[in-house]
């Protein structure tokens, strides 16, 4: 497993899927190992992290530094190779692997994808393959449907890679046999943006919770939940003017992030909206089974984002904005809401505050939909269908290519 970050030197979801996905095969009694940049979070983190997170025996976890620190990354964002973290890399891939998996490489560069042998996958969990600020969010304002990458990337404070106007990325992506991409969405505009090799789609997974738990008992008011990092794409600014208006329920927001203080200053003088702070394990828990239901606001095409699946896991409803990746959860649920306006936002909240059977109900399909197609079990049978479908592929062109090059001697 190759992906920039991985907890607890990590900032989103990208590294907690990767965790799961590596626990998970580990449990099964796979080997795994799992490289990530330490250099790459400390550029980006005013200190490393606080909290701590447990592997399984069977996870070796590589996490790489350079006597050049920071520089490392930089290097790497001009140039797409890894200089300064290539012989590790190598020391690391020779070894030889069966699968080698890739995620978030955007600080390992585009060229460690021609590094080591094995049937390779790329997970695409944000859009840097196409988008030099992962986001597709265009000048930090709004989704992008009209690429201007140059000045975009100013825009966001960061240098152009130069790289981009070359081959590397094309002669690097014709070694990952296949690109698994989680919501139908961000396959589509992969295919529009000029990605053309083989694509298959896959969801993520999480962890089933016990579903006969005691009801929570809680101190709050009816309350809807926002979970995640904040920052201004993820949409929260967006309905915290709603919440300064409505009073039937509060809005209970766990998360933290750069854009923090400027929503605090939104939301100022509302004491039913309440910050939460990062919120994790049983505390996460319970504020999912808790809740009305949770938003889910996003701004931008979010790929597929792992909140709203956590929260039919736990019977909870969700409502989210009709973009990106997000409405697939409802659609194939039928657990919540799709909303593109103000008006309709509202009109779900106080449909599921007035009828709690019908809010039962929400939750009750979307946890029938959950044990359909995102637990870990239904994930793994179609991941190692994949692989297995990849390996007899690969097996029947060495035999064709061993038959030809046969028939040329004789």
């Amino acid at each position: 497993m190759i992906n920039t970050f991985y907890p607890p030197y990590s900032f989103g979801g990208d590294g907690v899927f990767v965790h799961r996905l590596s626990n998970e095969l580990a449990r099964r009694g796979h080997k795994i190992d799992v490289i990530h940049c330490i250099d790459s979070y400390r550029l980006g983190a005013a200190h490393d992290p606080v909290a701590t997170r447990s592997d399984h025996p069977n996870v070796t976890v590589h996490g790489i530094t350079s006597p050049f620190g920071p520089l490392s990354p930089l290097a790497t964002q001009q140039t797409g190779y890894p200089l300064f973290k290539s012989a590790r890399l190598r020391e690391i891939l020779k070894n030889g692997f069966d699968v080698i998996h890739y995620f978030n490489i955007s600080l390992f560069g585009p060229k460690i994808l021609q590094y080591g042998e094995g049937i390779k996958l790329y997970s695409m969990l944000e859009y840097w393959l196409v988008c030099p600020t992962h986001t597709l969010f265009k000048f930090n304002r709004t989704p992008c449907v009209k690429p201007d990458c140059f000045i975009c990337s100013l825009a966001y404070k960061r240098p152009p890679q130069w790289w981009r106007y070359s081959n590397l990325l094309k002669n690097s992506l014709r070694h990952i046999d296949t690109f698994i991409a989680p919501s139908r969405f961000t396959e589509k505009i992969h295919r529009r943006l000029g990605l053309t090799s083989p694509i298959v789609h896959l969801p993520y997974f999480v962890p089933a919770m016990p579903v006969a738990k005691p009801a929570v008992t809680t101190k709050h008011k009816p309350y809807f939940l926002f979970v995640g990092r904040l920052e201004k794409l993820k949409g929260l600014q967006t309905i915290i003017p709603v919440f300064r208006n409505y009073r039937k329920a509060e809005l209970l927001i766990a998360g933290a992030g750069e854009y923090e203080a400027e929503l605090k200053k939104l939301a100022a003088g509302c004491a039913h909206i309440k910050f939460l702070g990062f919120a994790s394990g049983t505390q996460l828990e319970d504020l999912y089974r808790g809740a009305v239901a949770v938003i889910v606001p996003s701004i931008c095409f979010d790929v597929f984002p792992l909140v709203p699946m956590e929260a039919v896991s736990l019977q909870t409803p969700v409502i989210v904005r009709n973009l990106g990746g997000m409405p697939e959860v409802v659609e194939e649920s039928g657990a919540g809401f799709i909303y593109e306006t103000t008006e309709e936002l509202v009109a779900a909240m106080d449909r599921l505050l007035a009828d709690s059977s019908y809010r039962n109900q929400l939750g009750q399909r979307g946890y029938q939909a959950f044990e359909r197609n995102w637990t870990a079990e239904v994930h793994m049978q179609h991941y190692f269908d994949l692989i297995r479908e990849l390996a007899v592929a690969r097996v029947q062109a060495e035999a064709t290519e061993a038959d030809a090059a046969a028939f040329v001697r004789a």
